[in-house]
């Protein structure tokens, strides 16, 4: 008589395959950090992290594989397959209306993903210099975060909230330059910018190239000073 898989058995599978995932990715981060890219092994991280290497190749394929999916939970924060676009919080800031807090918006969510993902894109610029299968995911990378922020861009245009001198293009150039992972190195990691000051800055400064200044409404016509 044939026994039948539990529900049971294929959670606790699901579950260590996860606990796995997490902690060869956990290892490959400290050691990429730590060593380079280039010099890091697969055999290195599946010591580290104890899984065996079989395994380690089974749910990655490669080590550029393990870089991928260390970027991704980087980003999005967690390892759900959920795409950031389809984030409630991104969805909830596209539908914004209030052009100032869509903007303070974008800042805090560009503050979270630097904090996390800059270290790792580091990691990914370094080996795309040697590594042609490294430069096509970071040029991958490049093109989603673009399309990210010309989603802003159009939603800005769209509600007519852009300075009249803008256009989308411009708008959309300003953002994919001012939320950069150059300039929060530049300004966090190199200058010793807290995170909080970044976003501070970066809203602030997304606002007065975007937006036109608001109207002074403190005295009304025709009354006195």
């Amino acid at each position: 008589m044939a026994t039948r898989v539990s529900g049971q058995g294929s959670r606790d599978g699901q579950a260590r395959t996860r606990l796995a995932r997490a902690a060869v990715v956990a290892a490959a981060r400290d050691l990429f950090l730590e060593r380079g890219y280039a010099a890091t092994t697969i055999e290195t991280i599946s010591k580290v992290s104890d899984v065996p290497p079989a395994t380690v190749y089974r749910l990655f394929s490669s080590k550029l594989g393990i870089l991928k999916a260390l970027l991704d939970i980087s980003i999005a924060g967690d390892d759900r397959a959920v795409a950031l676009p389809d984030r409630p919080m991104v969805r909830a800031l596209l539908a914004d209306r209030d052009p100032r807090s869509q903007l303070s918006g974008l800042a805090g969510l560009v503050r979270g993903i630097m904090s996390r993902a800059e270290p790792v894109h580091r990691i990914l610029v370094s080996a795309a210099g040697t590594d042609p299968d490294a430069a096509a995911l970071l040029a991958e990378l490049t093109r989603q975060r673009q399309h990210g922020h010309a989603q802003f861009a159009r939603s800005l245009a769209r509600t007519d909230a852009l300075k009249p001198t803008l256009r989308e293009r411009d708008a959309d150039d300003i953002i994919n330059a001012l939320t950069s992972p150059e300039v929060y190195r530049l300004l966090v990691s190199d200058r010793g910018w807290s995170p909080q000051r970044y976003e501070q800055w970066l809203t602030e400064i997304l606002v007065g190239q975007l937006l036109p200044p608001p109207t002074d409404t403190s005295t009304a016509p025709g009354t006195d000073d």
